[in-house]
């Protein structure tokens, strides 16, 4: 007898998986990675700190912490051969693509497959964490027609980064608020790129295939993709007094506003605030950004016409405002948050890896049945 399954899109609301990476409560609006508060974490942790959690379940004592920032710090460089291959990518492409086929070229340099391994679980993280940082930047470069800029091992790993976009050492609040910002992102349980890096983990191939997997799921506008169009949202409004008709036109049509509305929370997004007032923290210092203003009223607009039905600013809504007042490239956000999140593929795949069993869900079949072949001539 066939068991009959209750059919649910995307998924929705069915467990995948057991985890005890990280915990989300939309209703309240709680995020919470290994059970430590999302806020707390941003206000007293750093990134490295925070993906050491993530993956190793605990934070790190001193030493253990001055250790992993030490085998970061040393293994940013990427094979010339890498680099070689980016200079073939299309100037024109999206970094994610680039990002994407460069994480899984690593696997070609690094292919012996030691799952059991506790040193080879280690050195894996170590590289994918140091080096996709300089994929990102090195792409940036060279579609510019420029060579890459080599990291720096007296920088942080924040600080290293932004460096390496322009040959500029970031201001200390720039660099600070990056290193937050990638804190927030770094993990958000079993979103639709952490699944298909479960997934792909499942069949025990190599940790370069999953990261690449989850980068390419990452891509898209309904996930990581949205913060680039944020950007587009405000800078097509253009004004505080186009705001109302732009998101009223919007609710008339049924299309959807970049940077609203979450699957799991009903309440703002806990990423979101702090997200915020690392915006104002940059306008005060940097200088003022008029699409900030044009954000506050669109969050307002969208309260007013939609907050009774649990659509508010998620992680992405200011994190471009962030972002763009660094002087980053709109299409780099998503590969931004590639980077962060790096550290919360990387703990799933090393949780899959503890009890694993390959993904194999079934479906509900609507197609013929019995159908006949028909002849070419008859058809």
């Amino acid at each position: 007898m066939t068991a009959i399954c209750e059919y649910k899109p995307g998924l929705e609301n069915i467990p995948a998986a057991q985890s005890s990476v990280s915990y989300v409560d939309g209703q309240k609006g709680i995020l919470e990675y290994r059970g430590i508060n999302i806020e707390e974490l941003a206000d007293k942790s750093t990134f490295l700190e925070t993906t050491y959690l993530l993956i190793w379940g605990a934070l790190p004592t001193k030493e253990e912490l001055q250790a992993f920032e030490h085998e970061i710090r040393y293994h940013r460089r990427i094979k010339y051969r890498i680099r070689d291959m980016m200079k073939c990518f299309p100037e024109t492409g999206h970094p994610m693509d680039a990002l994407q086929a460069s994480a899984a070229a690593l696997g070609l340099f690094y292919s012996r497959r030691a799952l059991p391994d506790p040193s080879y679980i280690r050195q894996a993280v170590v590289r994918l964490v140091a080096k996709i940082p300089t994929m990102v930047a090195a792409f940036q470069l060279m579609r510019k027609g420029n060579d890459p800029i080599q990291p720096r091992d007296d920088l942080d790993y924040s600080a290293n980064f932004l460096y390496m976009l322009n040959e500029r050492e970031p201001d200390p609040l720039a660099a600070r608020i990056f290193d937050i910002c990638l804190t927030l992102h770094a993990e958000h349980t079993m979103n639709a790129s952490t699944f298909s890096a479960r997934v792909t983990a499942s069949t025990l191939t190599d940790p370069y295939a999953v990261v690449a997997s989850a980068v390419g799921t990452l891509a898209g506008p309904l996930h990581g993709g949205a913060n680039e169009e944020v950007i587009e949202m405000l800078e097509k409004i253009g004004s505080v007094e186009n705001v109302r008709p732009y998101i009223e036109n919007c609710i008339e049509h049924k299309s959807k506003i970049m940077g609203f509305g979450h699957r799991v929370y009903k309440v703002k997004d806990p990423r979101a605030p702090i997200l915020q007032k690392l915006a104002e923290q940059l306008f005060e210092k940097f200088g003022y950004d008029k699409y900030y203003d044009i954000a506050l009223e669109v969050e307002r607009v969208v309260e007013e016409k939609l907050g009774h039905k649990g659509i508010y600013p998620n992680v992405d809504f200011y994190s471009g405002l962030v972002y763009r007042k660094m002087g980053i490239p709109t299409d780099l956000f998503t590969p931004i948050f590639a980077i962060a999140r790096v550290a919360g593929w990387l703990a799933h795949w090393k949780e899959q890896l503890g009890e694993n069993r390959i993904f194999r869900p079934t479906q509900i079949y609507t197609g013929d049945r019995g159908m006949p072949y028909v002849p070419i001539e008859e058809r």
